[in-house]
C-alpha cells in the first residue's frame, strides 16, 4: 500500500509529519508526503487553494507509483477525489471512493461554501465521482440515500468504529487525574476538533450552569481553528470549572478518557448533521463512559439502542448542563451506561471487524474490474 497524504495539519494548518517527505512505516506502508499550501485556516479561499494544491501535488506523486491495482479515493474535499480518478482511469486500475462527510452539502449547510456557481460545480464533481466510482464506502448508513440520489451504484457501509482493546473500562485514569489536581471531581470530557461545526460555545454555556457545583470540571482536549476563541469566550465568562488540553495522540487517548466520567460529543444543530458517525462517540463507548449526546440522527439511535448515555437537544445548553448534573449525582447510572457502550461497540464496532467489511468491499472492486 502507498499512502498519498499532505503536509499540513488539518487542525492546525501547520506542518506535520516529520521530516521525511517520502518513507515506509513499521507495518511496511509507503507513505509519500505531497506538498500543500499552508494557509489553511485564513479563509475559504485559503483552503481552496491548499485543497487545489494537495490534488496537483499528489496526482504527479501518483504517476510515479507503479503497480497499481486499486485506487482508494476520500472525501472531504472533492478534489483529491477526481486526483484519485484520474489516476485510476490512467493506470486501467479500480477506483474506490470513500465518504467520509457529505460535502459539499455539510460546508453549504454551514455558510462555508456560499458562492452559486462554486455549489453547483462542487455538485456536479461530487456527482461525477459517485457514478464513476466501482464502489462507494459510506461510513454512516445515514449517508446512503444521499449517494445514491447522486448517482452510486454500489455503496458499501463501513461504519466509523474504534479499536476496543486500546481502552480498559475498568481503568480509572488516576495518573491523568493527578497530574491535573482533578482527583474527587467529576471530569465531563470532549475530544476533538475545536472547529465551526462542534459547537463548543454550547459547551461554555453549560459550564455556566454548571458553576454551582465545584466537583465537576468540563474538560476541552485538541485543537482547531476556534480554540483561541474559546479559551477567550471561556475567560471572560469567568469560568472557574473549564480547562482546555491540548491534542494528544491517538494511543495516549486512552488515559485521558480511562480519567474521564462522561464524554461530550456535539455538532451544530443542522438537519445534515443527523447523517454522521462521529468518531469520538466510539471512542467514549469503547472506554466504557457514558456519553451526552448533543447530536440527534442516525448516531443517537445507536447510542439510546445501547443504553449508552443521554441525548440532549442539540444547542440547548440548559440540558446539557442538566445532563451531566444527574450523571454526576447518579455515577453508578453513569458506569451502566458506559458499559453498555462497550458491550455494543464489542458486538457491531470494533475495528477488526470494521477492517474486515472494509477488505470485501476492495476486493469487490478488484473483481469488478477484472484485477480479482
Amino acid at each position: 500500500m502507498t499512502v498519498l497524504a499532505g503536509r499540513v495539519s488539518y487542525m492546525t494548518g501547520g506542518e506535520t509529519g516529520g521530516a521525511a517527505a517520502e518513507f515506509t512505516d513499521d507495518a511496511g506502508v509507503h507513505i509519500i508526503r505531497c506538498w500543500t499550501y499552508r494557509a489553511w485556516h485564513r479563509s475559504f479561499v485559503h483552503r481552496v487553494l491548499s485543497f487545489t494544491s494537495f490534488m496537483a501535488s499528489a496526482f504527479i506523486a501518483g504517476l510515479r507509483v507503479r503497480k497499481v491495482d486499486l485506487v482508494w479515493g476520500t472525501t472531504p474535499p472533492l478534489f483529491q477525489g477526481f486526483t484519485a480518478w484520474l489516476l485510476a482511469r490512467l493506470k486501467r486500475a479500480a477506483f474506490v471512493f470513500e465518504v467520509r462527510d457529505l460535502w459539499p452539502a455539510f460546508a453549504v449547510a454551514v455558510g462555508v461554501l456560499r458562492n452559486p456557481v462554486l455549489i453547483r460545480m462542487s455538485e456536479w464533481l461530487e456527482g461525477f465521482l459517485y457514478r464513476h466510482a466501482d464502489r462507494v464506502i459510506i461510513n454512516s448508513p445515514g449517508f446512503r440515500d444521499h449517494v445514491v440520489r447522486r448517482g452510486a451504484r454500489r455503496v458499501d457501509l463501513v461504519p466509523n468504529g474504534v479499536e476496543a482493546a486500546m481502552f480498559d473500562p475498568a481503568a480509572d485514569g488516576a495518573k491523568f487525574r493527578r497530574g491535573h489536581s482533578w482527583q474527587g471531581k467529576y471530569l465531563a470530557l470532549y475530544a476533538g476538533a475545536h472547529g465551526m461545526s462542534n459547537n463548543l460555545g454550547v459547551v461554555l454555556q453549560a459550564a455556566a450552569g454548571l458553576q454551582d457545583r465545584s466537583d465537576i470540571v468540563i474538560v476541552l482536549l485538541g485543537d482547531g481553528k476556534e480554540k483561541p476563541g474559546l479559551m477567550d469566550k471561556a475567560e471572560a465568562m469567568g469560568l472557574r470549572n473549564v480547562c482546555f488540553l491540548p491534542p494528544l495522540a491517538k494511543a495516549e487517548m486512552s488515559e485521558a478518557l480511562e480519567a474521564a466520567d462522561a464524554g461530550i460529543a456535539i455538532l451544530l444543530p443542522l438537519e445534515v448533521y443527523k447523517t454522521t458517525y462521529p468518531n469520538k462517540v466510539f471512542d467514549y463507548m469503547a472506554a466504557g463512559r457514558p456519553v451526552v449526546l448533543a447530536i440527534d440522527g442516525a448516531i443517537r439511535q445507536v447510542v439510546e439502542s445501547a443504553g449508552a448515555g443521554v441525548f440532549v437537544p442539540p444547542g440547548d445548553p440548559q440540558a446539557m448542563a442538566a445532563a451531566i448534573r444527574r450523571l454526576a449525582d447518579n455515577p453508578a447510572a453513569g458506569r451502566r451506561m458506559g458499559l453498555a457502550g462497550r458491550a455494543c461497540v464489542e458486538r457491531e464496532f470494533d475495528r477488526p471487524a470494521t477492517a474486515q467489511a472494509l477488505t470485501l468491499s476492495l476486493q469487490a472492486a478488484l473483481v469488478q474490474r477484472g484485477r480479482g
